[in-house]
């Protein structure tokens, strides 16, 4: 886990609010964004002008950009793949997870792609991935329906594997094996053509690409269907939690206001003081400033107990 530039402190009495809340509330929503993941040390290509080499990421995240070079949008989905396989799953993953299982009616909304929640076992039906998974693959032939999940396969193909230093003279596996960093300008990447990239193992014509959801493209619509049955099939929301994200940008930012239409008091964690939801903070909220990682065990302690040891990569 990444360290945090500061522990993260939550007043005592913003705590005792919030546990008592949290202890007599039933219906619960959270949604959840890339600050949730930071202290698991990954890489974030967040708005305009996020960086991969000399790419703006947002411009290689489109059915457009696969159609022109797919070899070097499968590249930058191949480097977002092992970045995430080599990260762990941190607290606040583990703490949501053990939430959902003690909330029944308790469900994730995950702007993230980089699959933490689900290795961190989040029970599914409990998880709504709103933009996909890196760990999902389907076909991108037109007439092709083929979808496979939690190919955690690293690299997809060996066409995409990521380098490593053939210069290093040390023989110990750790240093002999030392990757190089395919985001860096510096370092060259091979040319690939269609027969270097994963192929359907059904139809045999088309290529498989991310399971994530591009830009242009629609919000996965069975997700979609699930969340709104959540959110009409109660009277009442008691509580959202709104964690490493500034639900800013629709559908996110609806469901802020959605849920507070229907009761709900609002809880905030994030790094930033100003990363909040459009309609602002109001009277009863909370705003806990700081890492998620730290903030969520400690938040959500009364109802799910002290986390026990996190497991090892291996275990997972």
């Amino acid at each position: 886990m990444a360290a945090s530039a500061r522990p993260s402190v939550v007043p005592q009495k913003d705590l005792e609010s919030f546990q008592e809340h949290l202890d007599k509330s039933t219906r619960i929503l959270a949604l959840i964004g890339a600050g949730l993941s930071a202290s698991s040390g990954l890489p974030t290509f967040r708005g305009a002008g996020g960086l991969w080499r000399t790419h703006d990421a947002t411009q290689l995240a489109t059915p457009e950009a696969f159609g022109r070079d797919p070899g070097l949008v499968w590249q930058f989905y191949s480097y977002r793949r092992h970045m995430a396989l080599k990260a762990k799953p941190n607290p606040a993953h583990y703490a949501l997870a053990e939430l959902a299982r003690k909330k029944e009616d308790f469900i994730t909304l995950s702007q993230n792609v980089d699959g933490l929640s689900p290795r961190a076992k989040h029970p599914p039906d409990q998880l709504k991935l709103l933009h996909g998974s890196l760990f999902d693959v389907k076909c991108s032939d037109f007439f092709c329906n083929y979808v496979e999940s939690n190919n955690y396969t690293d690299p997809i193909v060996p066409a995409l594997a990521i380098p490593t230093d053939e210069s290093d003279p040390t023989t110990t596996s750790a240093l002999a094996a030392r990757e190089l960093d395919i985001s860096d300008i510096n370092v060259d990447l091979p040319e690939l053509t269609f027969s270097h990239l994963p192929r359907c193992p059904k139809c045999k014509r088309g290529l498989l690409r991310p399971g994530v959801v591009w830009f242009g493209e629609q919000l996965p619509a069975k997700v979609m269907r699930d969340i709104e049955e959540w959110m009409v099939g109660g009277d009442k929301i008691d509580l959202i939690m709104v964690i490493g994200t500034s639900a800013r940008v629709y559908p996110a930012a609806g469901y802020v206001d959605a849920a507070r239409a229907k009761g709900a008091r609002v809880a905030i964690v994030n790094m930033d003081k100003n990363d909040v939801p459009a309609s602002g903070l109001y009277k009863g909220d909370w705003f806990f400033e700081g890492d998620a990682a730290q903030i969520m065990p400690e938040i959500l302690k009364g109802v799910i107990g002290e986390l026990g040891d996190m497991p090892d990569a291996a275990e997972e």
